[in-house]
């Protein structure tokens, strides 16, 4: 079994990666070949050109690297929905938009596997903390 000697943590666009920052000089400060990281990523990622990933990337002692590509953010995924740039400044006071729950569910069903969790609900529930935290409110369709 390897030694991991970082991960880092980055949002890349899929098809796209190249050797110039932030992905250049936080590879190679740790000295892995930067060249072979970009082809790898590019190629496993070419079928979702010019999206936003968030990637996890594990690099060993022996420079070897692991690419894992991980689902949106929750916030990422309601902004989107919202057509919304940015959350609210101050999201106990200054709600910015409501989502409904059923997209609120599909949401949960989307990042469930990324979430450390095992049931829908207690996803919806670390789901809904985000949305407190971005000043987004939940719809309760009668």
């Amino acid at each position: 079994m390897k030694k991991i000697l970082k991960i880092i943590k980055i949002n890349l666009k899929g098809g796209l990666a190249n050797p110039s920052p932030p992905l250049g000089p936080s590879l190679g400060a740790i000295g892995v070949n930067i060249i072979n990281f970009c082809k790898k990523f590019n190629e496993i990622t070419s079928s979702k050109l010019n999206k936003l990933l968030f990637v996890n990337i594990i690099i060993y002692e022996d420079k070897t690297f692991e690419i894992n590509i991980k689902k949106s953010t929750v916030k990422y995924k309601v902004l989107k929905i919202l057509n919304l740039k940015k959350g609210s400044n101050q999201p106990n006071k200054n709600k910015i938009g409501s989502i409904t729950e059923k997209d609120l569910n599909s949401i949960a069903l989307y990042k469930m596997s990324d979430l450390n969790c095992f049931k829908l609900k207690s996803a919806i529930s670390m789901i809904k903390g985000t949305l407190k935290s971005i000043g987004i409110n939940v719809i309760k369709k009668k």
